[in-house]
């Protein structure tokens, strides 16, 4: 049974993005294994707090996250 962990920065995607991102990665993972797998493919998406991670040796918080991808 394949696990599969998303981490992303909490505050950066709401509840409808966070289910595509688990639809899409079933999907994917069915793709490569089976379709009999996609009752037993789990796909967690973890969230990170700001400033508990970084990025070249800098912190950024929800809001560079989605300004740099509003850009």
């Amino acid at each position: 049974m394949p696990l599969v962990d998303i981490e992303v920065i909490e505050g950066v995607f709401d509840t409808a993005q966070k289910a595509q991102m688990i639809e899409k990665v079933t999907n994917a993972m069915v793709e490569v294994e089976g379709e009999a797998m996609r009752g037993v493919t789990w796909v967690r998406v973890k969230e990170v707090r700001s400033g508990q991670w970084g990025i070249g040796g800098n912190t950024p918080s929800a809001a560079d996250i989605k300004a740099m991808a509003a850009s």
